[in-house]
C-alpha cells in the first residue's frame, strides 16, 4: 500500500522539520503535541502519513489525518497543532511548495487554462481532501528518489509535475488551478493579501484594496471572505498580532513599542486583542520570553 510505504520513507528520513535534496519538498516528524501555534500557511500541498493535524483559519477548523491532504493556495495566517503525537507514535508528514508558474505551465499544456478562468468567484484559500491512490503513489515515488541521488535531478521535476497534475485534476483542483491563473478571483484577492502583509501596520480602506484587486468593493469583500475566512480588517489584525509575538521574542522589554510598531496606537487595545488571540497579555508573554532567554 502507498500509505504504508509513505509512512516508512518518512519515518526513515524525517527529523522535526527536514528540508530535502528535492527543491521545494519538506518532510516532518513531530513527536509531541504542543499547544496551537501561529504560523503562515504558505502555498503548499501537505500530506499526512501518520498522526492528525488541526489547522485554524479565522472561524474555520481543518482536521486531516493519515491518507488525507491539505492544499493552501494563498499564504494565510493560521494556527496549527499536531494532535496526539508521541515519541512512540510520531506524526509524519510530507509538504511540497505550490509554484504558480509550474501550475500555469501545466494548464497551458493541457489546454485547460481558459475553462478554469471562467469559473465564477474565488475558491477558499485552504481545502482538505482524501488523497487518491495515484497522488499517494506519486508522492512515494518522489520520496524514493531521496535514496537515489543519481536519478534525482532528472526524475524529481517530472514526478513533481505529476503531483501537480493529480492536484489540478482532483477534488481540490479548482483552488489549485486558480493559483496558476493571473486573472482568477483568487489571484485578485492574493494581491490584496500581499499588500496587507507588506503594510500591516498601516490603516487602509476596503475600497482602496478593492481597487488594487481590480474588483468592486462588494465583490472584493465577498471573495476575500471566501479565500481567507476573514474580513480584510480581521486579516490585518491577525498579521499584526503574529508579528507582535515575533517581535516580543526578540524585544521582551519593549511591549509598548512593539504594539506601536505593528500599528496599535492604544496600548490597552493591543493588550486586549493580543490576550484574546494568544490566551495571555503581551506583558506575560514578554516575561516568558525574557525568562527563556535568561535560561
Amino acid at each position: 500500500m502507498s500509505l504504508d510505504e509513505l509512512r516508512t520513507l518518512l519515518d526513515r528520513h524525517a527529523r522535526p522539520d527536514t528540508t530535502t535534496a528535492v527543491d521545494g519538498v519538506l518532510i516532518s516528524r513531530v513527536d509531541r503535541s504542543d499547544p496551537p501555534a501561529p504560523a503562515a500557511s504558505g502555498t503548499v500541498l501537505a500530506v499526512i502519513a501518520q498522526g492528525t493535524k488541526r489547522l485554524m483559519l479565522g472561524d474555520r477548523v481543518f482536521t486531516y489525518g493519515p491518507g488525507e491532504y491539505l492544499v493552501a493556495s494563498v499564504d494565510l495566517p493560521v494556527t496549527g497543532q499536531f494532535v496526539g503525537a508521541t515519541r512512540e507514535h510520531p506524526a509524519l508528514g510530507f509538504g511540497m511548495t505550490l509554484e504558480p508558474s509550474a501550475i500555469a505551465e501545466l494548464l497551458l499544456r493541457a489546454g485547460t487554462a481558459t475553462p478554469a478562468r471562467a469559473v465564477g468567484g474565488a475558491a477558499p484559500g485552504i481545502a482538505v481532501g482524501y488523497a487518491p491512490d495515484a497522488l499517494l503513489d506519486a508522492v512515494v515515488r518522489l520520496l524514493r528518489l531521496l535514496d537515489e541521488p543519481r536519478d534525482r535531478d532528472v526524475l524529481a521535476p517530472l514526478v513533481k509535475q505529476e503531483i501537480l497534475w493529480r492536484l489540478i485534476s482532483g477534488e481540490q483542483g479548482r483552488a489549485v488551478r486558480q493559483l496558476g491563473l493571473a486573472d482568477s478571483g483568487l489571484a485578485h484577492v492574493s494581491r490584496a493579501v500581499r499588500w496587507i502583509r507588506e503594510h500591516y501596520a498601516e490603516p487602509f480602506k476596503v475600497e482602496d484594496l478593492a481597487r488594487l484587486a481590480g474588483m468592486s468593493p462588494s465583490a472584493f469583500y465577498r471573495n476575500f471572505q471566501t479565500v481567507t475566512a476573514m474580513s480584510p480588517i480581521r486579516f490585518q489584525k491577525q498579521i499584526r498580532l503574529q508579528q507582535a509575538r515575533l517581535l516580543l521574542a526578540t524585544h521582551p522589554r519593549d511591549v509598548t513599542s512593539v504594539g506601536h510598531r505593528v500599528g496599535y496606537d492604544s496600548p490597552s487595545q493591543f493588550s486586549r486583542e493580543y490576550r484574546r488571540q494568544f490566551g495571555a497579555p503581551p506583558s506575560a508573554d514578554a516575561a516568558r520570553f525574557q525568562e527563556a532567554r535568561a535560561r
